[in-house]
């Protein structure tokens, strides 16, 4: 469940979407995150699309792919994105985030009690005795699966809602999944939601979450149209679905989103990312999300051309997959062609500026290449290159990518292979760079982007995503190897991933909500402010240098965090802004 996001031109949306089209089964809707001012509502009713508002200036639209075009001649519309795929963030203790001691004075009771916590993920197992409240009814307020009909939430066009009303009596019921018939099929959102909110009860206390107390709120995303894996617009709708329940509710809220991708410049400029820093400013919210694993996967290249040089980027695919992509960014001032070559040692074509769109079938291989252009959001210049296998697996073996350099003003390229998850480790650059691996959205500006560490042996997790030398993600670190957790079914099971350490986190941060805003100590705490604690709190080495852009400010620690919170609401109203 990893998203794959990015700002790629208008022009791919001329190329890629036949892809689209054959993956949906012949449906005749093609979907798009669009930016827009003034009557969108108007431009959808003219071309016969319909529309989703989902915040101030953003929207997805459903339309016929042939009335696709007409878009770009409205003045209401200001930029277009193609969704990216979604995909999981897979594969310690609470005395290593130090909440244990939070049961002592002064801060005894912090549980999390009156905050909502919104695991946007693969589904809950709701039957599971640690998300329940002691009476045996659930602690669960609402779940929207996405991935199955019926009466969807209002506001929304697909998947069903259930209430805590509608839970309750299905846990009454001998037969829970015959009157909730949602199912965790993955037990990824299951293992996350334990991490954050679970009470410990199926182990009498021992496998406790961060936050027992708090309320829970759960997505399942969907796969429209996709065998495998959700889009950004699912994730999208799940995020405004979750505030605007907690508004509705008025409780502060704290979204975890364990998933993410590569398809895209990872400075946070796609509209997705813009979107949720946007809405990140919408009620009591603050948003978490896990940096991925991609550290030492080795799907990310960085180099540097020469003006007419020819230059190799060699990568190797393994056996097995479909379908792999390609998203690289160069400097828009640098003149350069590119070329893309199979094991096989046939080429599939040089793609120029001046084509921008190209595609050819080589057998049952299909290449598309897509020469981009700079949007109003960045400067940078996307190519990108998609290779799909129309009948058994793409060829496997090394590949070579070939940038064949004119005039180079800059010459620095960066480029990413799709996730583990979807291509897995024996999928890599044959030069690859470890920084700058953050799978987005936690790229995007104003969420607590989260890193995992390894307890046991106190070091960085080689998986564990890695900002640039420029850009100060990840925030902090949590446990992301061996996370004891709850498992479908029922029972525990160890998790691997930073998956599992982003909800170490989204439970702190509903620990000290609870303190700021539920308990009135600090009304204004969430958002930006909750990161700022956590940064200032976090444990830091004193062998390292920090910020850094494996650690970021160090490891969670609430109690030095809420610490710092008490010395700063004693010290007369700091939060005012004065």
């Amino acid at each position: 469940m990893f998203l794959k996001n990015g700002s790629q031109s208008i022009f791919v949306f001329k190329t890629m979407p036949d892809l689209q089209m054959e993956e949906r089964e012949g449906m005749n809707d093609f979907e798009v995150i669009i930016k827009y001012h003034g009557d969108i509502e108007k431009v959808a009713q003219e071309i016969g699309a319909v529309v989703e508002i989902l915040y101030r200036g953003y929207a997805i639209m459903t339309l016929d792919e042939e009335k696709l075009p007409q878009l770009y001649s409205y003045i209401e519309v200001e930029h277009i994105e193609l969704p990216k795929l979604l995909s999981l963030e897979l594969e310690q203790s609470l005395q290593a985030v130090c909440v244990s001691t939070l049961q002592r004075e002064p801060l005894n009771g912090m549980n999390g009690d009156g905050v909502i916590v919104a695991v946007l993920d693969s589904g809950i197992e709701y039957t599971h005795l640690d998300f329940r409240n002691a009476d045996g009814s659930s602690r669960i307020l609402y779940i929207w699966d996405q991935s199955i009909e019926g009466t969807p939430p209002q506001g929304f066009f697909h998947g069903v809602e259930y209430t805590k009303e509608d839970i309750d009596k299905a846990l009454q019921s001998e037969e829970p999944k015959a009157v909730v018939p949602h199912q965790d099929l993955r037990g990824h959102g299951t293992a996350v939601s334990g991490v954050a909110v679970g009470n410990g009860a199926e182990s009498g206390g021992t496998y406790r979450g961060v936050a027992p107390k708090a309320d829970i709120l759960v997505v399942k995303l969907g796969t429209t149209g996709f065998a495998s894996f959700s889009r950004t617009t699912e994730m999208m709708r799940a995020i405004k679905y979750a505030i605007e329940k907690a508004r509705a509710l008025q409780k502060p809220l704290v979204i975890n989103m364990s998933y993410g991708t590569n398809d895209g410049s990872h400075t946070g400029d796609s509209l997705f990312e813009s979107y949720i820093t946007d809405v990140s400013n919408l009620w009591k919210t603050s948003i978490v999300v896990a940096t991925g694993n991609e550290g030492t996967a080795g799907h990310h290249y960085s180099g540097r051309m020469a003006s007419y040089e020819d230059m190799e980027i060699p990568f190797f695919t393994a056996s097995g997959i479909r379908r792999f992509s390609i998203s690289l960014f160069k400097n828009f001032v640098d003149a350069c062609d590119f070329e893309l070559i199979g094991p096989n040692r046939e080429s599939f074509g040089i793609i120029s500026m001046n084509e921008q769109a190209k595609s050819r079938q080589i057998g049952q291989t299909r290449v598309r290449m897509v020469y981009g252009q700079p949007t109003h959001y960045t400067v940078s210049q996307q190519v990108y290159f998609e290779v799909v296998a129309n009948a058994e697996d793409v060829l496997a073996g090394l590949w070579k990518l070939r940038a064949l350099a004119k005039e180079v003003v800059d010459g620095r390229i960066e480029a990413w292979l799709p996730t583990v998850e979807e291509v897995s480790k024996r999928t890599f650059f044959a030069e690859a760079e470890e920084d700058n691996t953050n799978t987005i959205p936690s790229t995007a500006r104003k969420v607590v982007a989260v890193g995992g560490y390894d307890v046991r042996l106190g070091s960085m997790a080689g998986f564990s995503g890695r900002g640039t030398r420029r850009f100060d993600k990840p925030d902090l670190c949590a446990p992301a190897t061996e996370v004891m957790t709850c498992r479908t079914g029922g029972g525990y099971d160890r998790v691997t991933g930073t998956s599992f350490a982003a909800p170490f986190v989204s439970g702190a941060a509903a620990i000290m909500m609870q303190w700021g805003i539920v308990q009135g100590n600090d009304p204004f705490l969430y958002g930006e402010r909750v990161k700022a604690f956590l940064r200032l709190g976090a444990k830091r080495s004193e062998i390292r240098a920090y910020p850094n852009n494996a650690w970021g400010y160090g490891t969670l620690c609430v109690e030095e965090t809420m610490k710092f919170m008490l010395k700063y609401a004693q010290g007369g109203g700091i939060w005012i802004g004065r």
